[in-house]
């Protein structure tokens, strides 16, 4: 992500911020991806904290008008878990918006959010994260660290975030409603990734009752990835996602790197995929060794194979322009 310059006094502004330093309020544009001073705000600014600013035609922003559900705020810690929810949303697709998805001339479908709670007030719900037909559910109780924590030691995870839940997801609806109709794309997909006409409720029980198979890292970014072809793709455009952000943020803080082309390097108009995740890997493991003098956890804890590598660069293929 990148760092702004505040529209008042030039100032650093991060992109959450909502004032600066200086006392200016600001909002920012995803269009024009810039934080401006007078654009009207969108009226979840209050509620939840949304830095964005209105759409023209509406009261909400870009990103909180995808969100068709909410959940029940008058209920224990809902509010602030759909704002962590909303903020790891808005970061999503502000990545997205660096290649021109969801923005502009992009006239394609987007996606549609369900922000759903486990606790309310009339009782306890089962809320499972998923992707049907544009419709992406995302469970907000997994912005509380400690519970998502726990299920990421329970499901035996290495990374469990919520910028990653919003990434996989994505990727799911990516594959769905703006790929798949594409000519071309699901016979080069098959190619790499499987037949994804398995059957994909029987995979994943296979998957939770039996394990990975033997030598799954070798094909396989995650464990989960290798539970069926639909799973393999969705881990793999968040995988590219993530290496593509560990660049750009590491260049906006002014972080240097042999890998890195020199200042202004701009990793979401890099057209080389290899290039890519190579510097992405390399910063990540790097970034894993500043981890570990903190008694950190790696930021990237993940061996890119061969054949993986090949995977994420078919994702960034597609990526790179929107259809």
């Amino acid at each position: 992500m990148r760092i702004f310059a505040c529209p008042d006094c030039g100032g650093p502004l991060h992109f959450d911020n909502l004032s600066c330093i200086c006392g200016a309020s600001v909002v920012y544009d995803p269009h024009r991806a810039r934080f401006q001073r007078s654009s009207p705000h969108c009226a979840n600014r209050d509620p939840i904290g949304c830095s964005w600013q209105a759409e023209n035609d509406g009261p909400l922003c870009l990103s909180c008008a995808m969100t068709e559900v909410i959940p029940d705020t008058f209920h224990g810690e809902n509010r602030e878990l759909w704002a962590e929810a909303e903020a790891a949303k808005r970061w999503v697709l502000a990545n997205l918006a660096r290649w021109g998805w969801f923005i502009g001339g992009d006239s394609g479908p987007k996606p549609v959010f369900h922000m759903l709670a486990e606790q309310g007030r009339g009782g306890t719900a089962s809320v499972i994260m998923g992707h049907d037909d544009g419709l992406v559910t995302i469970n907000v109780m997994e912005a509380d660290p400690a519970q998502r924590a726990q299920r990421r030691q329970a499901l035996g995870e290495k990374l469990r975030t919520m910028i990653g839940h919003f990434r996989h997801e994505l990727g799911h609806f990516f594959f769905f409603k703006r790929f798949a109709p594409q000519q071309g794309f699901t016979d080069s997909f098959r190619a790499l990734f499987g037949d994804e006409r398995g059957d994909y409720d029987k995979a994943l029980e296979t998957h939770y009752s039996k394990g990975p198979p033997a030598g799954w890292d070798e094909r396989h970014v995650t464990e989960y990835a290798s539970s069926h072809p639909h799973e393999d793709w969705a881990e793999s455009f968040a995988h590219v996602l993530h290496l593509t952000d560990i660049i750009d943020s590491f260049a906006a803080a002014g972080l240097s790197s042999p890998s890195l082309s020199g200042a202004g390097y701009d990793a979401y108009r890099e057209t080389d995929p290899e290039r890519l995740i190579f510097t992405g890997v390399e910063l990540g493991i790097a970034l894993n060794h500043v981890n570990r003098s903190m008694g950190l956890g790696d930021i990237y804890p993940f061996v890119v194979t061969p054949p993986i590598r090949e995977k994420l660069g078919f994702v960034h293929t597609w990526l790179q322009k929107p259809i």
